[in-house]
């Protein structure tokens, strides 16, 4: 039958249900991916063990990917997002939300939210895309030259929290992006959560007094997270 039917006069096309097994296919073949990256390192793994553990035929792997250093990039970049949406994180509910709240102590506590829900999926990445990078230096080419993309994101965050009426005055934009560059980094996040065994939520604590401490007037904590 047709694929578009009537809507208030209006034709709405069905779901494409080609593009949704496409889509499901990929995302388990980078879930898979990321798990065996993970356990074993990039170099040891193997296109052959990706499409094993997926479930699918190494040529669909091939066919969807290309290469391993082209489905290492999807692995990192579905890892940072959380799905396999192509959403920029500035386009993301989660920080449009951040940046929308009317307090700048507000927008930190909902900004470090959800920094700390990528953190927790991205960090044991990091030390992998070093090791990945020595081992295959054309890893780095996988990724377009330009102003860090973390960067970007912490940047436009200072920008929203600086209208803020409880934004610390003494502070600019450029010094408030490069606190929160600094003190959200994944880097600082493995020191505490991995080499020093707090939690995720006792990082988050600590990352959302201390920017409230140094962005927000009044200074002092946030007090303890209700949400």
């Amino acid at each position: 039958m047709d694929d578009v039917k009537e809507s208030g006069g209006q034709k709405a096309r069905r779901p494409d249900k080609r593009a949704e097994r496409s889509r499901r296919t990929r995302e388990k073949i980078a879930e898979a991916a990321r798990d065996l990256f993970v356990a074993q390192g990039y170099g040891a793994t193997s296109l052959q063990e990706v499409a094993d553990r997926a479930g699918v035929a190494v040529q669909t792997v091939y066919f969807v990917f290309r290469n391993k250093r082209a489905l290492f990039k999807d692995v990192v970049d579905m890892t940072i997002a959380g799905d396999a949406e192509p959403v920029a994180t500035m386009d993301r509910d989660w920080f449009r939300g951040a940046c929308a709240e009317p307090t700048a102590a507000g927008q930190v506590r909902a900004h470090v939210r959800g920094v700390r829900e990528i953190l927790g999926r991205v960090a044991p990445m990091i030390p992998l895309i070093a090791a990945a990078s020595a081992t295959d230096p054309e890893i780095a080419a996988q990724w377009p030259a330009g102003p860090d993309p973390r960067w970007t994101v912490q940047r436009a965050a200072a920008e929203a929290l600086a209208d803020k009426p409880d934004a610390r005055p003494d502070v600019d934009v450029d010094r408030a992006a490069d606190l929160l560059y600094g003190l959200l980094s994944p880097e600082l996040y493995l020191v505490f959560v991995r080499d020093r065994g707090w939690s995720p939520e006792t990082w988050e604590q600590w990352a959302r007094d201390a920017l409230t401490a140094q962005l927000c007037t009044g200074g002092g904590t946030s007090g303890p997270d209700h949400a």
